[in-house]
């Protein structure tokens, strides 16, 4: 077993990914070798996901597979967010972790790794500093970006300060800490200049960047730099806006740069005021009515992606139906949902769990299969029209790829029939469409395409 290696898996969402290989990246600039069989690394890191509980049952399930199969001479560490909020708890439930690592310092792993190495440890070393002052701060060349072929998550800012009553975020990530502008600048034009096509920003809030470097509609400004900086990216896309701080400056930056695609993820996580008063969110739905009615007579062709949680404590049969009325009426491109799960230390712990698991559930399914009718009706509209495609990927004679209404993993796929150059963006005219898919051709061909029995994803 070569000294050198490591083996990391990445749990959780994008901006999990983007620590995640960050951690690599400076692995690798220390003399190490990433390798995909974890039997043949020196080095086990398991970046974990504690937002919910499923995210944290898959973890732990992850780290007991890689500890009861650890060899002598390997070293295993969890880090991430579960570790971050339930460090000895994780070390108690997976015999075998030898290094737990949180989310405030993971850019720490190399001296983690380098202190584990020097001899035995028969109790698990915790490096788990819970100041936020260093959260988004960039060291010694840290990269704060993901690369997925020609697409790369950039973050802007780390932490959160949200009140949501549901959500532990803040007590993970610690309060929100924006990156500097200039240090972004200087890590898109790196992406731009080798060969990214798409950014992506992401951070646990996009619409409150910059407020704690005093700047008044930061993720705007951001936007107007970035675009001048690198005029020549293709595609500037926005993820986890806030509710009620898209201003109407970021709008005429989605509305004139044409960069910046016109797609915003906005989680809204319910519709009826008294749900999203218990859950400390923006409660005036009418704000909500008039900015996405604002920003579509603005953006052309505007693609709005929501998150909802259903079954929250005290959710009614009245207020589910209030959020079932009110996707009805907006028709969002993109809706995703999950189930409540109850989050110890969350300002919504005294409301317990009241809404049965079976109410939750068909709560959840009547929600998306609303949604399904939705978005199968809003993708038959595009059919006969043309959209510029980035491809990322060919399979016995299908190209994959996504348009400016598909965000990675979470959304759709436009499905060629034929073969395009991976990295490339081509209009491709659609000719059917699916429940969260499209079908089309190059647009230099005409040929109706037909491909049977996919499954519909959302």
């Amino acid at each position: 077993m070569p000294s050198n290696t490591f083996h990391l898996v990445s749990l959780g969402c994008a901006k999990n990914t983007v620590d995640s290989d960050s951690m690599a990246q400076l692995l690798l600039r220390d003399g190490y070798r990433a390798v995909g069989d974890a039997a043949k690394a020196k080095v086990l890191i398991v970046n974990t996901c504690g937002f919910i509980g499923p995210a944290k049952q898959e973890s732990i399930k992850i780290l007991r597979k890689l500890a009861e199969s650890k060899r002598e001479g390997q070293i295993l560490i969890a880090a991430g967010c579960l570790t971050q909020r339930y460090g000895a708890e994780v070390a108690k439930q997976v015999p075998g972790v030898d290094g737990i690592l949180g989310t405030r310092r993971w850019m720490d792993i190399v001296q983690v790794v380098r202190e584990l190495r020097k001899g035995s440890h028969p109790e698990p070393l915790y490096h788990l500093p819970t100041d936020a002052a260093t959260v988004g701060t960039d060291e010694a060349g840290t990269v704060r970006a993901s690369v997925a072929g020609a697409s790369a998550y950039l973050k802007i800012a780390d932490g959160c300060r949200r009140p949501c009553a549901f959500c532990a975020i803040p007590l993970i990530k610690g309060t929100a800490v924006s990156r500097p502008i200039e240090t972004i600048l200087d890590e898109a034009r790196r992406l731009r200049d080798s060969g990214m096509r798409e950014l992506i920003l992401i951070a646990q809030d996009t619409t409150d960047y910059g407020h704690d470097l005093g700047i008044k509609d930061g993720l705007a400004v951001l936007l107007e730099k970035l675009t001048d900086a690198v005029p020549d990216m293709d595609w500037i896309r926005i993820m986890y806006a806030y509710p009620g701080y898209v201003t109407d400056r970021l709008i005429e930056v989605m509305a004139t740069r044409k960069q910046v695609l016109p797609y915003l993820d906005m989680p809204l996580q319910h519709a009826h005021p008294k749900t999203l008063y218990r859950m400390r969110r923006p409660s005036n739905i009418e704000w909500v009515h008039k900015t996405l009615g604002r920003m579509r007579s603005s953006i052309p062709n505007l693609t709005i992606r929501t998150t909802f949680l259903v079954g929250y404590p005290g959710e009614t049969d009245e207020e589910f139906q209030a959020l079932i009325d009110f996707v009805n009426e907006i028709r969002f491109d993109r809706v995703g949902a999950f189930q409540f799960s109850f989050e110890p230390g969350t300002t919504s712990e005294p409301l317990g769990d009241p809404v049965p698991a079976e109410v939750k559930q068909h709560r959840y399914e009547q929600l998306m299969e609303l949604q399904q009718n939705i978005s199968l009706q809003i993708n038959q509209s595009y059919v006969g029209k043309t959209l510029d495609v980035l491809v990322e990927g060919y399979d016995n004679g299908i190209s994959v790829g996504r348009s400016y209404r598909d965000a990675p993993e979470i959304d759709g796929l436009i499905l060629i029939e034929d073969k395009v150059k991976i990295g490339d963006i081509v209009p491709v005219k659609i000719s059917g469409a699916m429940a969260y898919d499209l079908t089309g051709v190059p647009a230099k061909f005409n040929i109706p395409i037909q491909i049977p029995n996919l499954t519909a994803k959302e």
